[in-house]
């Protein structure tokens, strides 16, 4: 075996390690994620009783703006304006999580890095309702 072979196995078994270390950090987020969402979930739905509503997905359910909206009236309790209460559209459902997002900036609480126009969770939520009947 030459020094290039040597040189060529010691980058590939280096670069073979990074991506282990690399899909562990993942792993590892992913796990941390799931325990971040479930533990929001348990506590968006003790709120969510007073108004007989209830979260399952939280991605799914969120979408559409109207248990967004709910859960906000719970716990500020005020009324959001005027929403679409039966979204259909994609542009309806948009609207009534800019309603719940403009009335969070109004009060004065800042939102960081969530906008109204989340598509990939929209085509997530689309894919998971033809895979396992996720409510509305």
């Amino acid at each position: 075996m030459n020094e290039n072979d040597k040189s060529v196995k010691c980058e590939n078994s280096a670069e073979e390690e990074e991506d282990e270390m690399f899909e562990r950090e993942l792993a590892e987020d992913a796990q941390w994620k799931r325990i971040q969402q479930n533990t929001f979930t348990r506590w968006a739905n003790e709120r969510l009783k007073a108004v007989n509503k209830h979260i399952g997905d939280l991605e799914c359910d969120l979408s559409d703006g109207l248990r967004l909206v709910s859960l906000i009236e719970v716990l500020s309790q005020k009324r959001l304006p005027k929403h679409n209460q039966r979204p259909t559209f994609r542009s309806q459902k948009l609207e009534n999580v800019s309603v719940a997002l403009k009335f969070l900036e109004d009060e004065g609480i800042r939102i960081v890095n969530i906008d109204s126009g989340s598509t990939a969770i929209e085509h997530e939520c689309i894919e998971r309702r033809n895979k396992s009947d996720c409510r509305a």
